[in-house]
């Protein structure tokens, strides 16, 4: 029986190692943005939404106090937490 012996590779350069993790830190990075954009465009367009419904709605303080109220807990019932009622006041202001 002969012995074979293994012969390793050498290790893949440093420089294809880097370059694949700044292909995928570039991709995180655009990715938050995006999301980032959607999100701010998502806040301003429920704040408008709001806006309109009050304007629409009854004029008195109650009913945008507890419009405001329902949608909060409606929003953190189905899609959890980041719809405190502090949070859809500030939509409003934006």
């Amino acid at each position: 029986m002969s012995e074979t012996s293994i012969t390793t590779q050498d290790p893949a350069p440093e420089n294809f190692f880097s370059e694949v993790k700044s292909i995928l830190s570039d991709g995180r990075a655009k990715t938050v943005r995006a999301v980032n954009t959607a999100m701010v465009e998502a806040y301003w367009l429920i704040g408008k939404r709001i806006v309109e419904e009050e304007q629409g709605g009854s004029a008195t303080a109650q009913y945008g106090k507890r419009l405001l109220e329902e949608l909060s807990k409606s929003l953190t019932g189905e899609f959890g937490k980041g719809f405190s009622l502090a949070n859809i006041r500030n939509f409003r202001q934006f």
